[in-house]
């Protein structure tokens, strides 16, 4: 394992900068460590010298919402999951909160040189009421029973459905009953396990918030009202814009069938930038996930980004609410004091051009280089 010297800017987060950072076994420390050569001793050891690395450094990218073990035909085999965390990883994303695979994807824990991994089980959906292959179905009945199994299979998150089309009305259309919601987001808080919901649909938003959800997928049919309730309780917005901007394809392909589904899909594809604008102007907390793993692929977590910076969102706030402000939420540890060393450097500084996020000249995770650009690590 590499001894690190950064210099340049290290970023902990939007009010703490460091000129320069040391890593030494897999920690990062502000403090220049006593080295042997320098030590009160006086004598002389064989040390690794230290690797000169300067650049921009922030706390590694954090994808709050990415499927790691699915593809648009569903569950994939471990090789491919490994390799999508891998193209991950190569992008800066050290982190990744995975919102719900068909697979048991817990093995990619055990790879020291892939992103941590924070695990919401299988996503909980109802029979014909979502993308075939891709969640758990069941019937409502049985949906407190199924979230505690899942709360129980994860690693402190649970993954509702809680909209989609019903081919019966012709619109999307909330999946679970309100009593129903509230008893089994109740019963995942009582074992310390938060939950968060994919929602297109206005009319799921209040009853999640009256159920005490803890974080909003999507949430494209946000009111301004359900804006500042989310606001005051706390609860964060995951965008997703990489995936809104598929809903025009959606609003076309259901068009002669559905045509009230494809008038929505089709409002809230136009109004997504505006939609964006309107969260951050409520004062919700907004996160950076890509929702990579359906139809979209691993390792977009610049371009969810540069979305998200033109629908209006400062380039600075992005950067935070891809790092720091992601892990603070998750729990994980960024670049503090004595941390494990999960960091990317880059050329340019991403919080006054973020298309520098797409070009990671040193990706180091748990202490150890795993990536640098030409080097094809």
């Amino acid at each position: 394992m590499a001894r690190l010297h950064l210099t340049g800017t290290v970023v902990v987060d939007a009010a703490t900068q460091h000129d320069e950072a040391w890593v030494e076994d897999g920690h990062i420390t502000f403090t220049r460590p006593v080295t042997a050569d320098a030590g009160a001793s006086g004598t002389t050891t064989q040390n690794e010298p230290w690797v000169e690395i300067s650049g921009v450094a922030i706390p590694g990218l954090v994808d709050v919402h990415c499927h790691v073990g699915l593809d648009s035909g569903g569950a994939v085999d471990p090789e491919l999951a490994l390799k999508q965390a891998t193209v991950d990883r190569d992008a800066g994303t050290l982190l990744i909160r995975d919102a719900g695979s068909p697979i048991d994807n817990s093995f990619v824990q055990a790879h020291e040189d892939l992103p941590r991994l924070i695990r919401a089980g299988r996503f909980i959906a109802r029979p014909k009421r979502y993308l075939r292959g891709y969640g758990r179905e069941i019937e409502v009945e049985d949906l407190v029973r199924v979230v505690v199994e899942e709360a129980k299979r994860g690693d402190g998150w649970v993954k509702i459905i809680s909209d989609w089309i019903d081919r019966d009305t012709g619109d999307l259309e909330p999946l679970w009953p309100a009593d129903l919601l509230a008893e089994a987001i109740a019963a995942a808080h009582a074992l310390g396990v938060r939950v968060t919901a994919h929602t297109f649909a206005t009319e799921s938003i209040d009853p999640l918030l009256d159920a005490r959800i803890d974080c909003i997928e999507h949430g494209t049919g946000m009111t301004r009202g359900q804006m500042e309730r989310a606001a005051a309780a706390g609860v964060p917005v995951v965008p997703t814009l990489l995936q809104v901007a598929n809903f025009e394809n959606y609003a076309a392909q259901g068009r002669a069938k559905f045509p009230a589904y494809a008038e929505r899909m089709q409002r809230m594809y136009d109004n997504r930038f505006a939609q964006v604008r309107a969260f951050r102007d409520a004062g919700l907390t907004l996160l950076v996930g890509t929702d990579a793993g359906g139809t979209i692929g691993h390792g977009a977590i610049a371009e969810e980004a540069e979305l998200m910076v033109e629908a209006g969102i400062p380039a600075a706030e992005v950067v935070a609410a891809a790092s720091w402000s992601a892990r603070h939420f998750l729990g994980a540890r960024g670049l503090t004091e004595g941390a494990s060393a999960d960091l990317v450097i880059y050329p340019r500084d991403p919080r006054r051009d973020i298309t520098a996020l797409r070009e990671p000249a040193t990706i180091v995770l748990r202490g150890s280089v795993v990536a640098s650009a030409g080097s094809g690590a």
